[in-house]
């Protein structure tokens, strides 16, 4: 793939359907979510079935930011896949009912070239194809620079249930339906959940994406039972100036859109943000 388009593949659009997002229950790894939201992205409107997706281990190091002449990769990449198709997800149907779904049906690596082939489960199409309501969708690349397995699950969940950009939201979940929500269930302690799942995702989603989250503890007695979420969208030069930082973070040698606003003098360069007025002026 050639330099200039991996801004396109990191802009390409995740879609999930919001029960795939708010009623399922699964534990992956963050290169794994990395590879199953990769897959994801190559899926268009069009798609009726599923098909053979293929990557190179080194386009898909680039595209997510990860050094591409490591040794690793190959083995790494093989080892997360090997995960994912040996693990499955719950999924509720109803109310009173739920199943399990595999992520992906087959996988192939190509020893030679690094070229991997990978086919989504078949029982997954409800969840990712033509979809016309209730679903999510957001670009590739407000996940990519996530380091919690954690940030990814609540973004996704965030973006799940602010759907209107232009106003706050608010959405309260008992701490046990969070710990669930977010494959957290490990932390049996509140105050572990705090510091090892939420703080540091809701920091991670401030800090690199385009979305701002701050939340609440609604506490019984002194015990906490559930945390209120307030979300917003960060406005759009904000999310430009993130975009870019993240971009060239991972390492992209293009000029971003942030870039092209600040060249042509309609925003300030990142250095005079906070230069405040001369009191003499």
């Amino acid at each position: 793939m050639p330099e200039e388009n991996y801004l396109m593949a990191r802009g390409k659009t995740v879609t999930k359907a919001n029960e795939l997002i708010q009623k399922s229950r699964f534990s992956l790894g963050l290169q794994q979510q990395k590879i199953i939201l990769y897959l994801i992205s190559q899926i268009t409107p069009y798609d009726e079935d599923f098909k053979l997706y293929e990557f190179s281990i080194q386009e898909f190091c680039k595209v997510c930011g990860i050094d591409a002449t490591s040794g690793k990769n190959y083995e790494d990449l093989k080892t997360a896949i090997k995960e994912i198709a040996d693990k499955s997800l719950w999924i509720s149907i109803s109310e009173d009912e739920e199943t399990l779904l595999r992520w992906i049906e087959k996988p192939y690596v190509n020893k030679k070239d690094g070229v991997i082939k990978i086919k989504l489960d078949n029982d997954m199409r409800p969840y990712l194809l033509q979809l016309k309501a209730n679903f999510t969708s957001y670009e590739l690349i407000w996940t990519l620079h996530f380091k919690s397995k954690y940030t990814i699950r609540l973004y996704e969940l965030v973006k799940s249930i602010h759907f209107h950009e232009l106003e706050s939201y608010k959405r309260k979940y008992g701490v046990e339906e969070l710990k669930k929500l977010l494959s957290g269930e490990g932390y049996k302690e509140y105050r572990d959940f705090k510091r090892r799942v939420l703080v540091p995702s809701v920091e991670e989603i401030n800090t690199y994406s385009d979305k701002t989250v701050v939340f609440e503890e609604i506490k019984q007695g002194r015990r906490v039972i559930a945390v209120e979420f307030t979300i917003s969208s960060k406005d759009g030069m904000e999310a430009a100036r993130i975009r870019s930082d993240v971009e060239k973070e991972m390492g992209i040698d293009q000029m971003t859109l942030w870039d092209q606003l600040v060249d042509r003098g309609l925003v300030a360069a990142p250095e005079n943000l906070d230069q405040k007025p001369n009191a003499e002026s």
